[in-house]
């Protein structure tokens, strides 16, 4: 009898401080932080804590939780609606949401540039499709180019001739 009613006294108290368990996956998600903290604690709490054992600012990081952006400081886990033993995402704070499309660097067009294809060698600039070939975006680094081709192709064709043989 003693029994049970210590148990109920046990779990009226952990009733009273409401503690949960929660899991965090750091920034790169291999590795988990276990939680037990009050359900009563603040966004802006549980980001601090989480920069003191991650040794990133608290300002940088952002809590995800089913998708959705724990995004108000002073809302709690339980306004969210977090049960006990979740699991919640840090990611670091998107800056100006999607990444810029890197433009064409001819004077003139405003295209996106290719990847890879788009990037000239010799100049180091980033093009779209019409302006990729060193003609058409007019490369500084034509003429070296062509040096350098000219040069190379004139080695190959010494290397490859035959000399006749005189006296035979």
């Amino acid at each position: 009898m003693r029994r049970t009613s210590s148990i109920s006294s046990m779990s009226s108290t952990s009733s009273d401080e409401e503690t949960m368990q929660i899991f965090v996956k750091d920034v790169s998600g291999h590795n988990t932080i276990p939680l037990t903290i009050p359900s009563s604690t603040s966004i802006s709490t549980l980001l601090t804590l989480l920069a003191l054992r991650t040794n990133l600012p608290a300002s940088t990081l952002r809590l995800v939780h089913a998708g959705k952006h724990l995004s108000s400081p002073s809302s709690t886990l339980s306004d969210f609606a977090i049960p006990p033993n979740s699991t919640l995402h840090m990611a670091l704070p998107l800056r100006g949401g999607m990444p810029k499309k890197i433009r064409c660097s001819f004077k003139a067009c405003k295209d996106a540039a290719q990847r890879i294809v788009g990037d000239c060698g010799f100049c180091s600039g980033h093009f779209c499709g019409k302006h990729r070939l060193l003609e058409d975006h007019k490369c500084e680094g034509l003429e070296d180019c062509k040096k350098e081709s000219h040069e190379r192709n004139a080695d190959k064709l010494n290397s490859e001739r035959t000399v006749a043989i005189k006296g035979v």
